[in-house]
């Protein structure tokens, strides 16, 4: 009996190994794409045409493609929606800076561009994967499923505007930032500012970041 669990355990031991390169590799290649933005979401969009080709041809599988949506939609709002809600920092006293003299805070998303564009994919290939099995092939009427996905992104996508107007934040970097340094000597001491601006179609300052005092 002990031979038996002995060969059991040194057979799941390859399979170990192997898994565990194959993460690793994995996992390397995954961080050597992150500066790579523009190729990976046009990979992307490579994998949804294959996708949406596929269900065209079988005629068929609309309930995964309407999971889909409704899991694709749920990602594009956390892409953007801050990561802290504003509601909460209102309540504590520290909400988004809405003029030039508040203290300049970048927006950080809640589901960053990387693991929105990793999430899409994966689902893309999960989907892709299923259509290969009938018993997801579902009859439904797609015209429904379609209006109302669609009435659900309308209604999702004019809270979520109306809620970036309330508290005045834009989830894209529009511009090009830069950064002005000023000093104000006084005395044998100095204040250094960092004033971070975007160039937009104007200039337009955000606000004091943060100051360093020197000495003369």
């Amino acid at each position: 009996m002990e031979g038996v669990g002995g060969d059991g355990v040194s057979s799941m031991a390859p399979m170990s190994k192997y898994r565990n390169d194959f993460s690793r590799t994995f996992q390397y290649y995954l961080d050597k794409s992150t500066p790579h933005t523009v190729n990976r979401w046009v990979g992307t969009g490579v994998v949804a045409a294959i996708y949406g080709l596929r269900v065209y041809y079988l005629q068929g599988f609309y309930i995964i493609s309407y999971g889909l949506g409704i899991y694709l939609l749920n990602l594009l709002i956390g892409f953007l929606s801050p990561k802290v809600d504003p509601e909460l920092e209102a309540l504590d006293g520290a909400a988004l800076p809405t003029k030039g003299s508040d203290e300049f805070k970048p927006f950080i998303r809640r589901l960053p561009e990387f693991k929105f564009w990793y999430s899409i994919t994966k689902a893309f290939c999960v989907a892709f994967g299923m259509t290969f099995f009938s018993v997801f092939d579902v009859p439904v009427f797609w015209p429904i499923l379609l209006c109302y996905w669609i009435v659900l992104f309308v209604l999702t996508m004019k809270r979520q505007i109306l809620h970036m107007i309330k508290y005045k934040y834009v989830p894209f970097n529009i511009g090009k930032q830069v950064c002005f340094t000023l000093y104000f000597c006084k005395a044998n001491s100095c204040i250094h500012y960092f004033i971070f601006c975007e160039v937009n179609y104007g200039l337009t300052c955000f606000g004091t970041c943060t100051y360093r005092k020197s000495k003369l």
